[in-house]
């Protein structure tokens, strides 16, 4: 599927922040060392929590039962300060696949729930939105609050998987939460098909996203279930173009943007090239599931690694290659990127501080079409 790029947007509908902390609540994976900046978990046990000592050998003992768990899906925590603002604002990017994952992890990590104001959904898949209604139960009860929950009006009734050759649907996802049971739960449902900015202006989260490039044709074997009028059965259909997915963005001076794609069916290079588009800005981070793993997709790594290292100008300083991924793509990452790609995982801590005077000698990127 391809639609036309958007028009450009004005840079300033986008407020630049100065500080910035990404907490990575919900993944499958885990690896260090890290470079300067990113925090592994067994240094946010050690510092921020007070842990027991061994009454024999005197030192801390390892919180291990606070420790994330892993799972397959993805969830972050973005907190960002605008250059205008005291006070940071949180905002709550997927949910993760269910409701243990979430909840035990951020109470591992002791995060406060009641300043996180908005969740972002980035598409109806249940590996992103299994946590969502577990987080607004708990946020309602123990605060009181409502939550925004900003998603994409093209709710699916089902999604399945087709592997191929055979095109059979082999599984369907678990259903996402319906807008009645959101709102039913604590959340607050605002449906956005367009782009739009959130947290007091310091967050982008995107509309759907142009699809102009040619290798990235999507999930192979995504399938999606239309109900019939009567509600008696139904059909299953192929959607290789998960047209609901958005990505998030921020902007920290001085660096550039920091691009949040938490499954890239669209093709991470369709939304950097978007946000180019939207925003003129270089790309300093690129956080999430890339969806390059496995052999059907394995076409794909070379051409994106190549458009990230060599085509885009400059290229990223870091890429975090996160969910779905696939471990092929972080090799070809490393050996393109060196310590640019870095292995984060659930329980990592990422601190961004902006620097206005560094912001003057940020040129837009260029992008070497081949």
């Amino acid at each position: 599927m391809s639609t036309p790029a958007p028009p450009s947007i004005p840079q300033s509908i986008l407020r630049p922040v100065q500080f910035m902390a990404i907490t990575f609540l919900v993944d499958n994976s885990i690896e260090w060392p890290l470079p300067p900046g990113f925090t592994h978990e067994m240094r946010h046990h050690l510092t921020h929590d007070v842990p027991e000592l061994d009454p024999l050998t005197g030192v801390p003992i390892l919180p291990l039962e606070d420790f994330c768990c892993a799972a397959h899906g993805f969830s972050a925590l973005i907190v960002c300060t605008g250059t205008s603002e005291a006070s940071p604002r949180f905002t709550l990017f997927d949910t993760g696949p269910e409701s243990k994952s979430l909840s035990r992890n951020l109470a591992g990590l002791g995060t406060p729930l009641g300043p996180i104001e908005r969740v972002v959904i980035s598409h109806w898949h249940a590996d992103h939105t299994g946590g969502l209604l577990s987080f607004l139960d708990r946020r309602s009860k123990e605060f009181g609050m409502r939550t925004i929950v900003d998603v994409h009006p093209n709710r699916p009734t089902a999604r399945g998987i087709a592997p191929p050759p055979t095109g059979k649907v082999i599984c369907q996802l678990p259903r996402d939460p319906t807008f009645e049971k959101i709102e039913a739960h604590g959340g607050t449902v605002e449906k956005h098909e367009e782009g739009h900015v959130v947290a007091g202006g310091t967050v982008w989260v995107s509309g759907e996203v142009p699809r102009v490039t040619p290798f990235e044709t999507g999930l192979i074997g995504g399938m999606r279930f239309t109900p019939n009028e009567d509600c008696t059965g139904g059909s299953w259909s192929e959607e290789p173009d998960i047209m609901d997915e958005r990505y998030v963005a921020v902007d920290v001076l001085g660096k550039g943007l920091v691009i949040f794609s938490a499954c890239s069916h669209a093709g991470i290079v369709n939304v950097v090239k978007d946000a180019i588009n939207r925003f003129s800005r270089p790309i300093y981070m690129i956080v999430g599931g890339l969806h390059l793993a496995g052999p059907e997709v394995a076409g794909r790594i070379k051409p994106t690694v190549d458009f990230l290292s060599e085509a885009l100008i400059p290229a990223p300083t870091y890429v975090l290659p996160m969910h779905c991924s696939g471990f092929a793509t972080k090799i070809a990452l490393e050996a393109a990127l060196g310590e640019g790609c870095v292995p984060a995982g659930a329980g990592h801590k990422v601190i961004i501080n902006g620097n206005p005077s560094d912001d003057v000698t940020l040129g837009p990127p260029s992008v070497r079409l081949r």
